[in-house]
């Protein structure tokens, strides 16, 4: 029997710099976040929680009646992103013996490159898998579920990189083709570069 995987999908913050909601930004005719969890359906994680916060009212609807998905709520949210991937950790199945971490403005991302990355993870059971792109450490990280105590502990303004950074002895690197674990926007303008690549 497949061990279970866990991803946080974060969609909680306040998009100040892009100054609206990320996830609602249209990709390819529908909304980012639908975009993302469309893919994320088809992939070998079993189960997606969707962290909310700023805008949870905007958002909700568009997050998808699928057996695999849940919504949890940060009201917190103005912590910013650790407190968020803490408050999905906190959700995360007992049976679960991975979780990857999944910011909502990566809309490159590739259903393919995910399931490399499940595939990798439970073939090499690494304390951390990290994806790589061309020599750039990206997005989602893959961790153990006995990290879980020591990311709940961290304070809210200790971002998850510098935990990385701390148990880097434990981290695999994983090379992939997509350019998506690397590509993500936080202005209009990035955004726009980004739709650029996919034209």
């Amino acid at each position: 029997m497949k061990a279970m995987i866990s991803l946080i999908l974060l969609s909680g913050g306040v998009s100040s710099r892009f100054g609206s909601p990320k996830a609602l930004v249209d990709w390819n005719g529908c909304s980012l976040i639908s975009s993302l969890q469309e893919r994320l359906i088809l992939t070998q994680i079993d189960e997606i929680i969707i962290v909310l916060g700023a805008h949870v009212h905007q958002i909700k609807p568009q997050v998808l009646n699928h057996n695999k998905i849940r919504i949890v709520y940060n009201k917190n949210y103005n912590l910013g992103q650790t407190s968020s991937l803490k408050i999905g950790l906190q959700q995360v199945s007992n049976a679960a013996e991975g979780v990857g971490f999944l910011p909502i403005d990566f809309p490159l991302i590739l259903s393919q490159t995910i399931d490399d990355l499940v595939s990798e993870f439970l073939s090499k059971r690494p304390l951390i898998l990290i994806p790589s792109f061309q020599g750039q450490a990206g997005h989602p990280p893959f961790l153990d579920i006995s990290l879980r105590d020591k990311i709940l502990n961290l304070p809210d303004y200790n971002g998850l990189n510098i935990f990385l950074k701390e148990h880097h002895r434990g981290v695999r690197y994983f090379d992939v083709i997509d350019s998506g674990v690397v590509s993500s926007f936080n202005t209009p303008d990035e955004l726009k570069e980004l739709r650029n690549k996919v034209a």
